[in-house]
């Protein structure tokens, strides 16, 4: 019997190979809107700062190895020919150009993971659009399983978990105890909460799912990385929180970005630079843990949401 071919998608944000890439970048995050001289270089001194171009793309292929190889260990017992492709939402290779890249490859089945562990209708949902779109595009056909939420698998919290716990061990011993938590994700526009969106919910859940395993420490979450348009914006930010952080005597902090899962623009500059400066500012010192980047556990979990995916999928086709 001829395995079944499963192809796995894993869909990331994106982001520029260089500082000439930021306007056809942030024209294409915009959607085509225009954007003004001072937005642009805003940007491009973000992206200067932290070395002039995103290590998302490399980050995503290395998940992606990760994931390769839990899966090839388990194709015997699934009784699949797993194939792990990376596709960018703003940036190249865009999920469109992946997509005929994977129906030349034969794939009988896709399973479809945005790098995100948390759902909402505007990030995940603007993913899975995007394939629909592509796979539309070629007049394809191929049966599409979506892991829209992984926000609970054991492995992701555990690796979390690990990062966190290493982070603390390197802090003084007499300052670990009163050192405070601050979980952070990113923003989104407040207007996603009359669509009855369980994103903060969603994020929630991962938070205290991890803070229970640091039981002695005291954990407060905000969200980062606010947009830059007038629309309101999810709150308390990062700067509030840190404000009323200070105005209590703390004086350490260890944030943990749980919203996103490797190094980027919005860890490197935001929380490294940004919100590091803020807190020193205010007698705070502000750390963070490691991202998880290709950490075996965060591979392991992906691979496990993908497997629970297409058993599911299976068991629906009877």
């Amino acid at each position: 019997m001829v395995p079944e071919r499963v192809a796995v998608l894993l869909m990331a944000y994106g982001g520029p190979n260089s500082l000439d890439d930021l306007p056809a970048y942030l024209a294409d995050v915009r959607h085509g809107r225009p954007y003004s001289a001072e937005l642009l270089a805003d940007l491009t001194e973000r992206y200067r700062a932290i070395g002039g171009r995103s290590p998302i793309l490399e980050l995503t292929r290395a998940q992606a190895a990760g994931v390769q190889r839990v899966l090839e260990a388990l194709e015997a017992e699934d009784g699949v020919r797993y194939r792990v492709y990376v596709g960018m939402r703003h940036w190249h290779p865009y999920i469109r150009e992946v997509v005929p890249e994977i129906l030349a490859d034969g794939a009988d089945r896709l399973v479809a993971v945005v790098m995100a562990p948390h759902y909402s209708r505007m990030s995940v949902g603007a993913y899975l659009a995007r394939l629909e779109e592509a796979l539309q595009e070629q007049g394809a056909t191929l049966p599409v399983h979506a892991v829209e939420s992984w926000k609970d698998e054991p492995n992701f919290i555990a690796a979390w978990v690990d990062r966190i716990g290493r982070a603390l061990e390197a802090i003084p011993a007499a300052e670990r105890d009163t050192t405070v938590l601050l979980f952070t994700a990113h923003s989104l526009p407040t207007r996603i909460l009359e669509w009855g969106d369980p994103y903060e919910q969603e994020i929630l859940t991962s938070v205290r799912l991890i803070a229970q395993h640091f039981p002695h420490l005291r954990w407060r979450f905000a969200f980062q990385s606010q947009g830059a348009s007038e629309e309101p914006w999810l709150g308390p930010t990062v700067e509030e929180t840190l404000d009323a952080l200070a105005a209590e005597g703390v004086r350490r902090v260890l944030l943990a970005p749980v919203g996103f899962v490797c190094d980027h623009v919005e860890v490197l500059y935001d929380v490294d630079i940004a919100h590091k400066a803020y807190a020193a500012e205010r007698g705070i010192v502000l750390e963070r843990p490691a991202m998880l980047n290709d950490h075996p556990l965060l591979c392991r979990a992906l691979a496990n949401a993908i497997r629970r995916a297409l058993r599911q999928a299976r068991s629906v086709a009877g």
